[in-house]
């Protein structure tokens, strides 16, 4: 009972302390560390690693894990449906390998009898049903994972995927704002041509779009350039 106990607090700790990392403005690649090393921790897992799937290659790569083994490190990314890992992030659901070593999909098995990697619960992280990644656990001996362990694990999946997506969406964000920013830039600088030269909007664009083809420079830095010149002009 007592064991049981202090499992049950272990865990707790360990999703609070992942919990509070999220919403700090730590940096996602050390949110991903931490999330990795708490999760190695509370699981008692020779090896954790999260990957993340790569949209344009459609492959899980290795984003963080706590192991300092080159071998494992070098690991090739797999494609989805490939081995455990790229099944769980497939078929969205957690999966579970007494012996990776003798799982007929398992891929790089040299580095599993190199490194002693026995069990493996693979948890895929997903938000609204779309997946970003898995977080994977090894043990050194064969164990069959739990029904809490695999509840703690998903729980971390879930945190991990909050983490990804709130970075996904403020990047986006950014990205839109230094767009708008880029079009009111853009359109400022027209103007001032179109006053200037005496010549139409369309024409305005054209000559900053070919000096941005000449000079191989974001049309944003031409209409910078436009604007400074004018204002400088005019003082």
């Amino acid at each position: 009972m007592e064991e049981k106990v202090r499992k049950s607090t272990k865990r707790l700790e360990a999703l609070s302390e992942i919990s509070h990392a999220i919403t700090s403005d730590t940096y996602l690649d050390d949110i991903l560390r931490l999330i990795v090393v708490v999760t190695a921790k509370v699981m008692d897992s020779k090896i954790c690693s999260l990957m993340l799937l790569n949209e344009e290659t459609g492959l899980l790569e290795i984003r963080a894990t706590q192991a300092v083994s080159e071998a494992y490190l070098k690991k090739p990314a797999v494609r989805l449906g490939e081995g455990v890992s790229g099944r769980a992030a497939q078929l969205n659901e957690p999966v579970a390998v007494l012996d990776v070593k003798e799982d007929p999909e398992y891929v790089n098995k040299e580095v599993a009898v190199q490194e002693n990697l026995c069990s493996l619960l693979s948890m895929p992280m997903s938000v609204k049903g779309t997946v970003l990644g898995v977080i994977n656990c090894y043990t050194s001996v064969p164990h069959e994972f739990t029904d809490g362990e695999k509840t703690t694990l998903a729980a971390v999946a879930n945190q991990a995927a909050m983490a990804i997506e709130n970075t996904h969406l403020l990047l986006k964000a950014k990205l839109m704002e230094e767009e708008l920013e880029a079009r009111k830039l853009i359109e400022r600088a027209k103007d001032i041509l179109m006053e200037e030269k005496g010549i139409s909007g369309y024409e305005a664009f054209q000559a900053m779009r070919r000096k941005s083809m000449d000079t191989r420079r974001p049309i944003k830095e031409i209409a910078e350039a436009v604007i400074l010149a004018h204002e400088v002009g005019i003082k």
